[in-house]
């Protein structure tokens, strides 16, 4: 399984970006899918996730109503998008998989800059 993330850059504050990830295998419909992040000098923390056939979706408080995931089986894509951004949101952002259902992410991406402008 590879994933794939892109859709990082640069933006000021109160602005919006869309975060992709592609994922590979037969069996994405099958995995929860999660997003999380890591500022410079923090720990990567949770942002994200939405299971599978549900679609049911979880976010981490500083996120909630300006962030938005979701995802396209059909396509193998999860995306997360991303409104009224500020400068903490700024960070690496990583897509992961979990296909045992188990929360424990087995697969990762590489990750995507996402720097917010003051």
């Amino acid at each position: 399984v590879q994933l794939q993330a892109s859709g990082g850059g640069l933006v000021q504050a109160g602005g919006s970006l869309r975060l992709s990830c592609a994922v590979s295998g037969r069996t994405f419909r099958t995995y929860n899918m999660a997003w999380f992040r890591q500022a410079p000098g923090k720990e990567r923390e949770f942002v994200s996730a939405i299971t599978w056939i549900s679609g049911r979706t979880y976010y981490t408080d500083s996120v909630k109503g300006r962030f938005t995931i979701s995802r396209d089986d059909a396509k193998n894509m999860v995306y997360l998008q991303m409104n009224s951004l500020q400068p903490e949101d700024t960070a690496v952002y990583y897509c992961a998989a979990d296909p045992n259902h188990d929360k424990e992410y087995d697969y990762w991406g590489q990750g995507t800059q996402v720097t917010v402008s003051s």
